[in-house]
């Protein structure tokens, strides 16, 4: 595989420390490799949401499906994100969206948003999977006056977006909903919630067996060619041949595997910090003690939620290395960035720290489709660090696009519009120093 990270950032030590493991071992999903040859009717690669939801969909509708993982099931961003199963998807906003797709496909993709949550909301339910869900939809926090403006003007487009009636907060508000900080304000959207996405992943994991999926861990693919009828899929130890095949690798993708995946995504690093149970006192003297999940204005935001067992979430973008000098940088950068938000908690230890990969495409909006070139076979990724409920969608549009039937949910345009090409190629990651530094300015001057 050719990856455009070192390797330091696919082994062990990002992801060591993640809380995740602690509530959902390792081992518990760890699965046997694939071995010899394996014939199937549809091959998955990748574990994830979105590999484990096509699964699900395609073993429920009666296909042999075999899925397949480099390390084990959920080892990538689907099992160390930060939980937040909420609205969006895409990096473009509205007025990009207008303008290339137009209103009418934009409107649609905002209403696929909300579609994508209740999708992950009736898998919980229909498979019983207890997921510590908690937080009565998501509320955006104002990181200055002029955000506070845009947030305020924007409320309107809510209401005819998604159907619902937001609450729009001043400073003062936040203070008596618990979400006391250095806001200037926010709005609460009565959308999505948050979960221990490892629990959810370990959910759809068991669902999907349990409807006849075949799933193998330790599993990379060095090689996709066709074999007559039949894409063949090259494994350390055997191979499989698949008269269909999905990819589901996100940011944890290969620039060969396959080879169209070459220049079209962009893995780019988010860290996560959580904190030890916090006491009562604790949590009044910072004056959070809000359920709600929550992320702030800027560009490069920062994300963070109150857990049911008292402990603290946060994490931010921008990430831009992955060596073990740059992760502990990120870790004490991610801290700085909690004690200047949340002063009150400088003495409070965090004790998890890791790093994931979510996945930016060159269009800014997810891609679900065919791969060009290669017969019968399907990609989706690219979710812009919202791949919770996205990444899930994403899977059931797969699973009705390989089963060669038109998809029986919404499957907008933005999502089918032709996976654009980063600039640089294999050298691409280049520009990320430029587009996060402007980002940066952007959030110091709104």
């Amino acid at each position: 595989m050719k990856r455009i990270f070192s390797d330091h950032a696919y082994g062990p030590a990002p992801v060591s420390d993640n809380y995740w493991a602690e509530t959902v071992p390792d081992t518990a999903l760890e699965r046997a490799p694939a071995m010899g040859e394996i014939r199937a009717d549809v091959a998955v690669i990748g574990a994830g949401f979105t590999g484990l939801s096509a699964a699900l969909h395609l073993a429920q509708a009666g296909a042999d499906v075999v899925v397949i993982d480099a390390q084990h099931p959920g080892w990538g961003a689907s099992g160390r994100n930060g939980g937040f199963c909420c609205l969006g998807g895409a990096k473009a906003d509205d007025a990009m969206l207008r303008r290339t797709f137009g209103e009418d496909a934009r409107a649609d993709w905002r209403r696929t948003e909300a579609d994508a949550i209740a999708l992950v909301a009736d898998l919980l339910e229909r498979h019983d999977i207890s997921a510590d869900t908690h937080s009565k939809g998501e509320t955006l926090l104002a990181h200055s006056p002029a955000a506070m403006r845009a947030i305020e003007t924007e409320a309107q487009t809510i209401t005819r977006d998604y159907g619902v009636d937001p609450t729009v907060h001043d400073a003062g508000d936040l203070d008596r909903l618990g979400m006391s900080g250095p806001f200037h304000g926010g709005i609460t959207l009565p959308i999505g919630f948050a979960l221990n996405p490892r629990k959810y992943l370990a959910g759809l994991l068991a669902a999907a067996e349990t409807a006849g999926a075949r799933i193998h861990g330790r599993s990379p693919v060095t090689n996709i060619s066709a074999d007559g009828d039949f894409q063949a899929l090259t494994l350390l130890k055997g191979r499989i041949l698949a008269r269909r095949l999905v990819i589901a690798t996100n940011g944890y993708s290969s620039e060969d595997v396959p080879g169209w995946m070459a220049g079209r995504y962009m893995p780019a690093q988010s860290n996560v910090l959580v904190t030890r149970p916090l006491t009562e006192a604790e949590k009044q003297a910072a004056g959070w003690t809000s359920a709600q999940m929550a992320f702030d204005s800027r560009f490069l935001l920062h994300y963070f939620r109150l857990m049911p067992d008292n402990r603290f979430l946060f994490g931010r973008r921008g990430g831009l290395m992955s060596s073990p000098r740059a992760d502990a940088g990120a870790i004490r950068t991610t801290r700085q960035h909690f004690e200047t938000m949340f002063p009150a908690w400088a003495d409070v230890e965090s004790p998890h720290n890791w790093s994931g990969m979510v996945c930016l495409s060159g269009g800014l909006v997810p891609y679900c489709g065919p791969i060009p070139g290669l017969p019968n076979a399907y990609a989706g990724f690219a979710y812009h660090g919202n791949g919770v409920a996205m990444g899930s969608f994403t899977g059931a549009l797969l699973a009705d696009l390989a089963l060669g039937r038109t998809p029986g949910r919404r499957y907008p345009a933005i999502m089918r519009a032709p996976a654009k090409r980063f600039p640089l190629g294999r050298f691409r990651r280049a520009i990320m120093p430029a587009m996060y530094a402007m980002a940066g300015i952007r959030d110091r001057l709104s």
